[in-house]
């Protein structure tokens, strides 16, 4: 028997709405039915688009990493240098933070703290871990080959340490409901450690 076909659209309305309800309740909080509800399709179809829960989340971890990278490509514009890029991108973060009153955070970050057990999972976080750490040594080591960024650090550790800065600071920021946190991260490092 032939499966339905299968509709891109629908698909997609699933992951944006899979990548909200994770983010607002988490991987185990965010039922299925929850989630097809809310985009209008009937319960039997989930497996018309997706093969388990798992697979789903595996799908919602890539859509949020396309969506990082889209974030990074808009910031590092050809106009802007590369700590001006990195600045633009996180401040894109800082106003969808306070677009949902500091509850969203990070998905990955979120994610990963609540899905040690699924390796599968595990290992797409780290994928998309990856990616966004990637891009950020890009910008960084371009900013090292203009001189505005300290050389004597590969420009991949900077990376990790940012990002590790930023998703600590983004639980604070969730805490006490501010942005300070964040900028107090951008600061530190951005405006002293990395400096040549």
């Amino acid at each position: 028997m032939a499966r339905p076909r299968r509709s891109d659209d629908t698909r997609q309305l699933l992951v944006e709405e899979g990548a909200a309800g994770f983010l607002t309740n988490g991987y185990h909080g965010t039922g299925i039915k929850q989630v097809l509800d809310a985009v209008g399709v009937p319960k039997g179809s989930f497996y018309n688009y997706f093969d388990s829960k798992e697979t789903f989340g595996q799908a919602v971890i890539d859509y949020h990493s396309q969506c990082i990278q889209r974030n990074m490509a808009a910031a590092f514009g050809p106009a802007l240098d590369p700590v001006a890029g990195l600045r633009a991108f996180f401040a894109r973060q800082m106003d969808e933070f306070v677009e949902t009153d500091y509850t969203g955070g990070c998905l990955i970050a979120n994610l990963g703290a609540e899905l040690e057990g699924s390796e599968v999972l595990r290992e797409s976080l780290s994928a998309a871990f990856r990616t966004w750490r990637d891009g950020m040594a890009v910008a960084l080591r371009e900013a090292q080959e203009q001189g505005t960024i300290r050389a004597d650090i590969d420009a991949a550790e900077l990376a990790d340490l940012l990002i590790e800065s930023w998703e600590g600071a983004v639980i604070r920021m969730k805490i006490d409901r501010t942005l300070e946190p964040l900028r107090k991260c951008l600061a530190r490092l951005l405006d002293d450690y990395f400096r040549p």
